[in-house]
């Protein structure tokens, strides 16, 4: 009789892992996607082509996986679904991921090719979208859902529409706006709070509203002359 038992392999090494994804975004930022190639990335890491093929099918897989691990330093989904979407000021542990990733010049090279790239390789963003960036949104939108049933937004608020303008904002300020961290955290809640006065009901309207002046720079103004 034949045994149908399956002898197990060798468990994955998690070193081996972070060793090919950084090469991976090293080559991507000096050479852009086409220069990114898996027998590059497994030369750069040091290890074999197969090596690299066991873990991904394909250096669009690879590198997606490498740029959202790159991008996140907390479970923004676990926060999502447990958090109070409409809270101010916003749950602070993604305040600071989203600083520490706004201000990474290593992240903002990515960013940019990951942007650059796609006009002609689109295959990338294309597997980047579907992979993290629609089931992130899906996440933020459902939180905000959330709080609209319950009555803490509007009820016409168009989510998708200020879920654009947070993204846009954002990565307008990490392409271009400088990498300090106060600036960017003050550029960060004026725009939250923008959101916020379009989506709740009781703040569209709100007649002498002082928060801008509260949260004036005291020197000169970077936040809209700078820059998901």
């Amino acid at each position: 009789m034949t045994s149908t038992r399956r002898t197990r392999g060798r468990p994955r090494d998690p070193e081996a892992d972070e060793t090919i994804m950084k090469a991976a975004l090293e080559l991507f930022v000096e050479r852009g996607l086409e220069g990114a190639n898996i027998e590059q990335i497994a030369k750069r890491a040091g290890v074999a082509k197969v090596t690299v093929y066991r873990r991904w099918s394909s250096k669009e897989e690879l590198l997606t996986q490498a740029i959202e691990q790159a991008r996140t330093l907390v479970p923004e989904a676990d926060i999502w679904a447990t958090t109070d979407a409409t809270a101010q000021p916003v749950d602070e542990r993604l305040m600071h991921s989203w600083i520490h990733t706004l201000g990474d010049a290593r992240f903002r090279a990515i960013l940019a090719q990951l942007i650059g790239s796609s006009v002609t390789q689109p295959s990338l963003l294309a597997t980047y979208r579907e992979q993290y960036i629609r089931p992130r949104r899906e996440v933020i939108h459902a939180a905000l859902e959330r709080a609209r049933r319950d009555g803490r937004l509007a009820a016409d608020a168009d989510l998708d529409t200020v879920i654009d303008m947070v993204v846009g904002a954002a990565m307008y300020r990490m392409l271009i706006g400088p990498a300090d961290p106060a600036a960017t955290r003050q550029y960060l809640e004026a725009v939250l709070h923008q959101a916020d006065r379009l989506l709740r009901p009781d703040a569209r309207h709100r007649p002498g509203d002082h928060w801008e002046k509260r949260h004036e720079p005291a020197g000169p103004d970077t936040s809209t002359s700078s820059s998901p």
